[in-house]
């Protein structure tokens, strides 16, 4: 049996322009005072990680370890998210995701998904580099303004979408086969891929692409009022990465799932610091443990009402408080007895003649 690592902190709600928040070095010295023992780093954040860079320069790549180092701290997962979201836009959402790419890419959808196709291949060099096997992403979406057929679906507008959302992805996930990184999709609302069914249509699509796995989120299920529980039961073999996040479903007469359009403070589903919300996170604990999951819960901070530098030091406290070191012992060998063939059979009331002559 496996222990699950942590507790790690995903940096992207953390990074800023002000101290200590907008430097790696900073952020690490900060992070390792919180209690936290790994560094959940967003390739795209520039301030703390240069990944054209560190996919070419093994040198880089170690004074980043080393910088980590001299906190205590690792880097567990390298996250591609904002990437990911660029391979795969629909044309409502250009301007909003035009932010996400350099300037001179602005208004040139198929330039700034080539360009993200390529930042994430450059991820998983330096996810090899620095000595990681996991990497978080989005999808990205095609199909997310027509999740509620109505009016009805074209048909073949589904397949349409995840057809073309697998010829874009198949060649990143070819490429994180040669460079042994394993590409963890969030299942996450606005997402193509959001749940387990959407995820087995794409999965299905490339094969059953063994780099194909999912980042696995709480928060993101108790939203969509899917039982997480099970989740874990039927994908475990597919989850590589795991997001430490809480949430709150308080349906009323008024909203429920999808929150009236109302801010995040007022939605009947919500996002909570760790502890704060519903998720039973002492039943996926040992679930994790039950299945042998040794990747790391890393928390990401995502609150509505706390404040996110005591969410992360209550979080990685609560972290530590669940992780299950697990046994490497029976409970019960105390009570064991070693018996012969012989004895078993007395036991079980076989006589040693018939058992030779018909099983030698």
């Amino acid at each position: 049996m496996k222990t699950i690592k942590g507790p790690s902190l995903h940096l992207a709600q953390f990074s800023d322009a002000n101290p200590p928040f907008n430097t790696l070095k900073s952020i690490a010295e900060w992070a390792s005072g919180m209690g936290f023992a790994a560094l959940q780093i967003p390739a795209w954040d520039q301030r703390l990680i240069d990944i054209a860079k560190a996919a070419e320069s093994q040198a880089y790549c170690d004074e980043i370890k080393g910088t980590l180092a001299e906190h205590g701290l690792q880097v567990s997962e390298l996250t591609t998210h904002i990437l990911g979201q660029l391979v795969a836009v629909h044309p409502a959402y250009d301007a909003m995701c035009d932010a996400f790419a350099p300037e001179e890419l602005r208004g040139n959808a198929a330039a700034r998904s080539e360009w993200a196709l390529q930042q994430i291949k450059l991820a998983a060099k330096a996810s090899r580099r620095l000595g990681l096997t996991e990497m978080g992403t989005f999808s990205g979406s095609f199909l997310w303004p027509y999740f509620f057929p109505f009016p009805q679906r074209p048909e073949g507008l589904v397949d349409a979408a995840f057809d073309e959302l697998t010829s874009r992805w198949k060649p990143i996930l070819d490429n994180c086969e040669e460079e042994g990184i394993n590409l963890c999709y969030e299942l996450h609302p606005s997402e193509d891929l959001h749940d387990g069914a959407s995820f087995e249509m794409f999965l299905d699509r490339i094969g059953g692409h063994q780099r194909a796995q999912i980042l696995f989120d709480p928060s993101h299920f108790v939203l969509q009022q899917l039982k997480y529980l099970d989740f874990i039961d039927i994908y475990h073999e597919r989850i590589g990465m795991f997001h430490v996040k809480d949430a709150e479903f308080n349906p009323t007469g008024r909203q429920g799932i999808y929150g009236g359009y109302q801010s995040w403070v007022n939605r009947a589903a919500r996002f909570r610091s760790l502890g704060d919300g519903q998720v039973d996170f002492r039943s996926i604990f040992s679930k994790f443990a039950q299945y042998d999951f040794s990747g790391w819960a890393t928390l990401e901070w995502e609150c509505c009402l706390k404040n996110q530098e005591d969410g992360a030091r209550e979080g990685a406290a609560f972290i530590r408080d669940h992780v299950i070191r697990v046994t490497d012992k029976i409970f019960d060998d105390f009570a064991g007895t070693p018996l012969s063939v012989g004895q078993m059979n007395k036991i079980l009331g076989i006589s040693n003649s018939f058992a030779r002559k018909h099983y030698g």
